[in-house]
């Protein structure tokens, strides 16, 4: 663990539990640019972690206070993420710049992490979650190359093991991501992120507007879970 300490923070709301992770990509060209940026007082953001392609993680935010990682966002209700939620970087250069897979020692430096994380606050599988879980109409990150089923396999986050396809209108499928913990103004939105979490080899949602009985069946096994 390395000390990078992020001027960029502020109190948690009394009393307000942290129950949440969440986990996004720098999206920057490389880890040096991501840390200048993220304790640099003019940009206004953070995260409590970041964490390089080689397994080198830096704590930049103490987790008894609230780091701006999340901006606007929304989940199970919630509209602070930010105040109750854990936010970790991983470098990555992101869809902008050349987005690539993340390497075994990043994604085994960030299944240590986590655990050592869920350890100390009581975070539900179901509140693990990609940024773009939280403002599916802005973000894309981590994204589809992100490996949530090997996380889950580690003991962190839920993964819909063997969902058969199923029918259901959009309605439903609305009613479905919402009882899930999605924001669904924008219902399209809401199935992409979905897909790029828990079916990310075909992330259609926003091409076709619907979700595919792949989509929907991992959703309904998903619900089941999470019960």
């Amino acid at each position: 663990m390395i000390e990078s300490p992020s001027p960029n923070f502020d109190d948690r709301a009394p009393g307000l539990a942290v129950d949440m992770l969440v986990i996004h990509y720098t999206g920057m060209e490389s880890a040096a640019a991501a840390l200048e940026r993220l304790r640099d007082p003019a940009a206004r953001v953070s995260a409590h972690y970041m964490i390089g392609e080689d397994g080198t993680v830096h704590r930049l935010v103490d987790e008894g206070a609230r780091a701006w990682h999340a901006g606007a966002a929304w989940w199970r209700g919630r509209t602070d993420v930010n105040g109750c939620s854990i936010g970790v970087e991983l470098v990555n250069p992101g869809h902008q710049f050349g987005y690539r897979p993340f390497p075994l020692g990043q994604m085994d430096a960030l299944a240590d992490l986590a655990r050592d994380i869920l350890g100390r606050h009581p975070i539900p599988a179901r509140n693990v979650v990609g940024h773009s879980d939280v403002a599916p109409g802005r973000k894309t990150d981590p994204g589809e190359l992100f490996d949530w089923a090997a996380l889950a396999e580690a003991g962190v986050g839920l993964w819909p093991d063997d969902a058969g396809a199923v029918d259901e209108d959009g309605e439903t499928v609305s009613r479905m991501l919402a009882g899930y913990g999605y924001e669904t103004r924008d219902p399209a939105a809401a199935i992409a992120a979905f897909q790029r979490h828990f079916r990310p080899r075909k992330v259609d949602g926003l091409v076709v507007g619907r979700a595919d009985g792949e989509t929907a069946g991992r959703l309904k096994r998903l619900l089941e879970l999470a019960a």
